[in-house]
Order: structure tokens, then C-alpha cells, then sequence
């Protein structure tokens, strides 16, 4: 036994080193490898100024000193040309936030600054009613209160003296020619009654006048009186000073109510409206709030300032506001019946065009697309939308300009390398319908969809029946202003493209007609919007007319193909629903010249 142990003892030694060796060499590997998960990608840091660097870990770039963004590989192997796919890690460390575009009564509460004014209504001249100089006036100051009928100058005038002098002969004559009681003292008398009508033309009021009557000689002095009461704010004349009849001696104005004139820019003139309440401050007089309402908005604007004036009238009878004051006010303004809005954070503005960046899909890897839309004008923290999203749609409020810049390194369709939105025809020209202007359009769209559903049917004789009401609701269509001008094109090719279709032999000759009626109808709602109180949904089908594509407008969410009926209903997607009131997209995403795919 020792002999045999002593002969296998070099062999097992042999093995635990081999075993121990092999340990040491691939140990370490194995367990990493094992440990590895191929599932788990790396994030790829990278600078949207400068593509080249590319970092495993969230920084700042070494070369502009920007906040690095989330470009991972594997992300952007999903993505289609005009979309982003981000991580949860990405999105986590991006920071972006989403909202729903949702329905609600906005208010728009306006801030402009102003001033106090004189109230133009209140103000008076005071005037002198003949020539002569000014001896001494008896208001010599600004600010000064006068009543009606105070004396605020003593003028020397000859033409008053020579008055005197003459009221005096003629009463003289009056009274010596009175006893006898014939003409002569009649004509005396009516001489007497002019040369008092004459002083009283010179502004001379009765009492004066009668003062002048029991002087012994003509006076070289006149009292001037105001005939107004209130506030001296401009005083024309100085003591010394020849005037003329008719110069204006002192600007006198009533303080008990003011104006408040603001400026109001451009933008906000569309929101204000006579009637409309007001809430002023003033800064020499913190924490006290004055009510009042908007009485005036200029139809002019300034062509330097570009602001037009917005007036509001302030009771004011204790005197507290003073004209020249700076203040600032807040106009409580109505905004549109609940419109979609989005927060004031969603869009990125390019010239002309904005841009939100929307949420298409959800879960480990979210993909957001950017989307062009019409917005109104920022009411508080939300922008109205008047095209180009639907209710229930998530906008990027937070991050937006990170997934741009990840599209812009990848060569896609970003804010900065699309075009501005001046393409004519397209939202340039959209048209807010008045109710009565919907009303008159709504039987063309409804007109439309029966045939629309007539030719997804195969019913031809429905199809012709509905092209002609279409063409005779068109006819009937009468708008005014602007609209009328983008209705007149519009109007003649639903006409046009209706008798088309009205006149088809055959369901292939009235699908081709069929096409440019669609045309015409999306153009419709790009222009004017959607005039039904339901919404309506544009799909696309990429074999139609030899595979060229072709769109047309539906009611339903389910794809029902008018251009192939029942041999390939469903063939087509839906790219986009427009709500009542809401306006179809009228710019091309990159995918419409080759859609991604369609539905069988």
C-alpha cells in the first residue's frame, strides 16, 4: 500500500496545480462573462454642438462646456428617420417630463404698463374774449383749484374801455330822454340794451356789468373770470403780456376722475375688448388696487412702438392720482370656449413655426416624434392650439430641446433644419370660423363622407347620389371677408371633383374622381378646420393608383378603404384625427413619401 500511495503521489500533485493554475487564469474571465448580461446596453453620452465626442457617462462637453445628451446606438437602431427612442434611463437623466393636451376655459390675464392722463373730457381752456394786456394775474401757478366765475386775470383793454365809455353816454341818455316817454326815449333805451350786450360778447358777466353802470368814468381795467371749475394743469400767459381774443389763458381740468392710458403691443390687441375689467397699481401708492373697466381701444397703431393705447377711466375724488403717474395694469381677458392647450413650456419657436416634440409610445423605450402646430396667442402659462395636435396626445414639457439635438446629430428632421412655416397656402391662410360660417360648411363635409362610405361600400348609385348633394351644398355655401377669398378655389374643385363623381359610369371612374374630391376636402380642413361637432381622420393607402398612395377623410377609426371597397377594406393607416373646430396638418412628415407600413 505505501508503495502504491508513494507512486501516485507526484500524479495528484500534478493535477491540483493544473486545477489550481487554471483557476488563476480563466476564473476571473469565466465569472465576468457569466456575470455579463448582453441584454443591458451602454448609454452613449454625446455634445449636440459636436457630434465626434461621444462619452459613457452624463458630463459636460470638453470642447463647448454643454450639458452632454443620451445618444445611444442601440436607441436609434428603432427609431424611424423623424423619430427619437429613448431609454427610461435617458429619459431619467435628460430630465423630460410629458403632458396631456387637454381641453379647459382659459383665461388670459394681460400685464401693461401706463400712465395716468387728464381725462380729455374734463378738460377746458379758458380764453380771452378780447385783446388787450395782462396787468396781473390772480392764478400764477400750476395746481392751483379755481371755481366758476373766480377772477384769475386783470386785463387792460381798450376796446372794453371804449365799451364802458359808451355803456355810460348811452345810460345817460336812457335816463334823461326816459321822462318824456316818446321815441327818443324808446331809441335811448334800446341803444342802452345794446351797449349791455355788446360788454356781455366781451365776456362781462351781469354783475360786472352792473358795477360798470354806477361807475362815474370808464374803468382801464377788466376782470377775467373763469366760467370752469377745477385742477389749473397748464398756465399760457404770463403778467405783462399782450393777447389777442380768442388766446388761451389757462388749461383747467377736472381731477376727479382720470384716465389711464396703457400701451398695449401687438400681440395682445386681439384678446382686448371694450368692457373688459382692469386691475391698476400705481407704485407711489403700494398695495392699493383700483377697479375699473376698459373704455377704449385705439384702431391705430404707433408705427415706431408698435403699441397701440388701451384706455381705462378711474373715479378719483380724493385726488390720490396724480397725472404723470406710471402704473401697471392687469386686464382680465376671455379666452376661447375651452380650447386645447398645452403648457407654455411645450413648444420650440423657429421664425415663424412651432414645434412640440410628442410622446408616440410608451414602456422600456419611449419614442417621441417632432410635430409642427398652429398655436394662438399665450394665454397665462398655456398656449391655445388651433392645429396640429388632438386631445389626449402627450407633448414634451421638459427636455425638448435634448431629444431635438439627439434628431439633429442623427440627420434628422429637427427644429433647426426644417423650414420655416411660410409655404403659401398652408397655415397662412387658416380661417377662425364664425357659428354661421360652420354651419354653411358642415353640409359639404357631411355631403363628402356619404360618399366616401358609399365607394368603400361598392355603391355606386349612393356614391353619385351623394357626390351631387355634395356639389349642390358647395353651390349653396356663401361666406364673406377673407373667407370668401379661400373659399372661392376651394369651392370650385369640391364642385368640380363632385359632378366627377356625380357623373361616374363605373365605381373606377368615380374613385379617380373621388381623389381630387379629397384633395379638395383636406384643403377645406386645413383652411377653415372641421366644421362637424365629431371628428373625422385621414388615412392613407399605399397601393392606391398603382401604388402611388392616395389619402382621403373618414369618420371611423377603423380603416375603411374607398379607393379598393371590399377586395382590400382595411388596406391603409390612419395618420391623423382632426377634433370639431380643430384644423388638419398641412405640412408632409418625411414618412409620407414612404410610409412605414399599413394595415392588411
Amino acid at each position: 500500500m505505501t508503495t502504491t500511495l508513494s507512486r501516485w503521489l507526484p500524479l495528484v500533485g500534478v493535477l491540483i496545480l493544473g486545477l489550481m493554475l487554471g483557476a488563476l487564469l480563466f476564473g476571473g474571465s469565466s465569472s465576468d462573462h457569466a456575470g455579463h448580461d448582453h441584454g443591458d446596453e451602454v448609454e452613449v453620452w454625446t455634445c449636440s454642438m459636436h457630434p465626434s465626442v461621444r462619452q459613457p457617462d452624463p458630463g459636460q462637453c470638453p470642447i463647448c462646456g454643454m450639458d452632454l445628451i443620451p445618444a445611444s446606438s442601440g436607441d436609434a437602431l428603432d427609431a424611424e428617420p423623424h423619430q427619437v427612442v429613448w431609454t427610461e434611463r435617458a429619459k431619467t437623466l435628460a430630465r423630460v417630463r410629458t403632458s396631456p393636451v387637454t381641453r379647459q376655459a382659459a383665461t388670459a390675464d394681460i400685464r401693461l404698463l401706463g400712465r395716468i392722463e387728464v381725462d380729455e373730457t374734463r378738460a377746458r381752456t379758458v380764453t380771452a374774449w378780447t385783446h388787450g394786456r395782462i396787468d396781473r394775474l390772480h392764478v400764477n401757478e400750476t395746481g392751483q383749484q379755481v371755481r366758476a366765475g373766480q377772477p384769475i386775470a386783470t386785463l387792460y383793454s381798450p376796446e372794453i374801455y371804449a365799451a364802458h365809455q359808451d355803456l355810460l353816454a348811452a345810460l345817460h341818455q336812457a335816463r334823461t330822454l326816459a321822462p318824456r316817454g316818446d321815441a327818443s326815449a324808446e331809441a335811448a333805451q334800446a341803444a342802452l340794451d345794446a351797449m349791455r350786450d355788446r360788454l356781455r360778447l366781451l365776456g362781462i358777466p351781469d354783475d360786472e356789468l352792473r358795477r360798470m353802470e354806477s361807475a362815474s368814468s370808464p374803468s382801464t381795467e377788466s376782470v377775467i373770470r373763469t366760467p370752469f371749475a377745477g385742477t389749473v394743469v397748464q398756465m399760457l400767459v404770463r403778467e405783462g403780456e399782450y393777447i389777442e381774443t380768442g388766446s388761451e389763458l389757462y388749461q383747467v381740468a377736472d381731477l376727479s376722475q382720470v384716465w389711464v392710458q396703457l400701451d398695449a403691443y401687438e400681440s395682445d390687441l386681439p384678446r382686448l375688448r371694450v368692457g373688459q375689467p382692469v386691475q391698476v397699481t400705481a407704485e407711489a401708492l403700494p398695495g392699493e388696487v383700483f377697479e375699473g373697466t376698459l373704455s377704449f381701444v385705439d384702431p391705430l397703431l404707433d408705427p415706431k412702438l408698435r403699441t397701440a393705447r388701451a384706455r381705462v377711466q378711474l373715479d378719483n375724488q380724493d385726488g390720490r392720482l396724480k397725472p404723470g403717474m406710471y402704473v401697471s395694469a392687469t386686464v382680465f381677458a376671455d379666452g376661447p370656449d375651452t380650447p386645447l392647450v398645452i403648457p407654455d413650456t411645450a413648444p420650440l419657436f423657429t421664425g415663424r413655426r412651432s414645434v412640440v416634440y410628442v410622446e408616440v409610445s410608451s414602456g422600456e423605450r419611449t419614442i417621441y416624434e417632432p410635430r409642427t402646430v398652429r398655436l394662438g396667442a399665450r394665454l397665462g402659462d398655456v398656449y391655445p392650439v388651433i392645429a396640429g395636435l388632438n386631445a389626449g396626445e402627450r407633448v414634451v414639457t421638459h427636455g425638448a430641446f435634448a431629444i431635438d439635438a439627439d434628431l439633429q446629430i442623427r440627420g434628422g428632421p429637427s427644429m433647426m433644419s426644417q423650414p420655416d412655416d411660410t409655404v403659401p397656402g398652408t397655415w397662412d391662410a387658416l380661417i377662425q370660423l364664425t357659428p354661421a360660417e360652420r354651419d354653411a360648411l358642415a353640409p359639404v363635409l357631411r355631403a363628402y363622407l356619404d360618399v366616401q362610405a358609399a365607394l368603400a361600400d361598392d355603391d355606386l348609385a349612393a356614391a353619385t347620389e351623394a357626390a351631387a348633394s355634395l356639389t349642390r351644398a358647395a353651390e349653396a355655401v356663401s361666406l364673406d371677408g377673407p373667407a370668401a377669398a379661400s373659399w372661392a378655389p376651394i369651392g370650385a374643385d369640391l364642385r368640380s371633383h363632385g359632378r366627377h363623381v356625380a357623373t361616374a359610369s363605373d365605381l373606377s371612374v368615380a374613385r379617380q374622381g373621388f381623389h381630387g374630391l379629397s384633395l379638395a376636402t383636406e384643403r377645406m380642413l386645413t383652411t377653415f378646420g372641421n366644421p362637424l361637432d365629431t371628428p373625422v381622420r385621414q388615412v392613407f393607402c399605399p397601393m392606391a393608383f398603382d401604388n402611388t398612395g392616395a389619402t382621403w377623410i373618414q369618420e371611423g377609426t377603423t380603416v375603411d378603404n374607398s379607393y379598393f371597397g371590399a377586395s382590400m377594406l382595411t388596406c391603409g393607416e390612419v395618420r391623423e384625427q382632426v377634433d370639431p373646430d380643430g384644423y388638419l396638418h398641412p405640412v408632409m412628415t418625411p414618412t409620407e413619401a414612404a410610409p412605414a407600413g399599413h394595415q392588411h
